[in-house]
């Protein structure tokens, strides 16, 4: 690292369970943000300010009026842009040393775990469950934690799943046969701090897993209820007939 990276990080560093040697593994690593809205947009935001070296900001859809009373990535400026440049734009003015890639479409299953094989960790920041199996299936197929966020109404939960740990289940385990109906901000609406609390813990997991510093949330289910403060942790157990993640597992 360089003066200016050592001042910049500074506060991370002197932390002695990062220490320069956990900074040099965030700035060396890759991670992949699926959904740059609601939960995209805190996350973001924070990786790019701890010095995670590399971003994959992966949206297909372009900024509009009613986004931004939640997704603090972007601008008022940047209605009409799509959200992949929107938030590149605004990432590189927190931290202009970090590489940005981004990609503006959706991307089918192959594409999927061909992404997941390419970055450290993979952000699930969407709202539609049939691409939340897609997420999941491709970080088990290429042994690629996943950290997993939701936030509708006045409630969110975040997990992690980790292929790497063969007692981790996955997120069919979690649900096993969901649909997209009425379950999306557009239809229940979202209060607007949800999305900042779920989705800057899914940061702090993604830089957990990159450190290798405390405990993640593998293997549980960490819920929260916004009208009453109230954080419940549930242990979460692998689906013997699951069809992700029953058999052997891919090893990186």
């Amino acid at each position: 690292m360089n003066d200016d990276q050592l001042l910049r990080y500074s506060r991370q560093i002197m932390l002695p369970d990062v220490d320069i040697e956990g900074q040099e593994k965030l700035l060396a690593a890759h991670v992949a943000i699926i959904g740059i809205g609601g939960l995209g947009s805190p996350a973001s935001l924070y990786l790019a300010a701890a010095g995670v070296g590399t971003l994959t900001l992966v949206d297909h859809d372009t900024v509009e009026l009613s986004n931004l009373q939640r997704q603090v990535v972007h601008r008022t400026d940047a209605i009409g842009r799509s959200k992949t440049a929107s938030a590149r734009d605004t990432l590189l003015t927190i931290n202009p040393e970090i590489d940005i890639h981004t990609i503006e479409r959706k991307l089918e299953p192959e594409e999927l775990r061909e992404l997941a094989e390419r970055v450290d960790v993979v952000l699930d920041a969407t709202d539609h469950f049939q691409v939340r199996y897609q997420i999941n299936d491709a970080c088990f197929q290429a042994g690629t934690p996943l950290v997993s966020g939701a936030a509708i109404r006045f409630e969110g939960q975040l997990s992690v799943f980790d292929p790497r740990d063969e007692q981790s289940p996955c997120y069919r385990c979690l649900y096993s046969d969901a649909t997209d109906e009425g379950l999306n901000c557009a239809e229940n609406g979202v209060i607007a701090p949800l999305v900042g609390i779920i989705g800057t813990h899914q940061a702090m997991e993604a830089i957990k897993l990159i450190t290798e510093v405390g405990e993640t949330l593998t293997g549980a289910l960490l819920y929260y209820d916004a009208k009453y403060a109230d954080w419940r942790r549930f242990s979460l157990s692998r689906r013997p007939d699951c069809p992700t993640c029953s058999g052997p597992r891919h090893t990186r």
